[in-house]
């Protein structure tokens, strides 16, 4: 099995709090697919305003979750890191069904696959789950580019 935790995340990807969104890699096969928990707590930073009646992590930020497994991906199967001259930029969303609210408590798993590579962009498709019940699903398209 190939995992990561937290300190080999933060040499994949360049975000940091509170925009980082994954705790632990579970698995991975290159050029293939990822498993990644986020685990989500009341401190978040968005939940006082989303909704502070019903703490509801917003989908945008489960869909950024998704992504940001799909970059750690990409950097691995490239044998890669991030540059302080690029970005992996998330450039596009199909097909996104949000089924369950994620809140504070929530376990968020994260499963992606990759469907296809084509003239440097990369396309997705997976899911997030809590307890086996589907969160959110969606097809997602990343790329690596150089800073201008």
């Amino acid at each position: 099995m190939n995992t990561l935790d937290i300190n080999e995340i933060r040499k994949y990807l360049p975000h940091r709090f509170p925009f980082l969104l994954l705790d632990r890699i579970l698995d991975y096969e290159l050029d293939a697919r990822i498993s990644a928990v986020k685990n989500v707590t009341i401190n978040e930073p968005f939940f006082p305003g989303h909704f502070p009646h019903q703490p509801v992590m917003p989908g945008v930020l489960i869909l950024e979750a998704m992504a940001q497994a799909c970059a750690i991906l990409s950097m691995k199967t490239m044998n890669m890191t991030p540059r302080d001259d690029s970005v992996y930029y998330f450039v596009g969303i199909d097909k996104a069904r949000f089924k369950r609210a994620v809140g504070p408590g929530d376990q968020l798993r994260i499963d992606m696959n990759v469907k296809r590579k084509m003239r440097g962009i990369w396309m997705f498709e997976g899911t997030a789950s809590v307890d086996g019940e589907e969160c959110c699903t969606a097809e997602l398209m990343c790329t690596y580019k150089g800073i201008e």
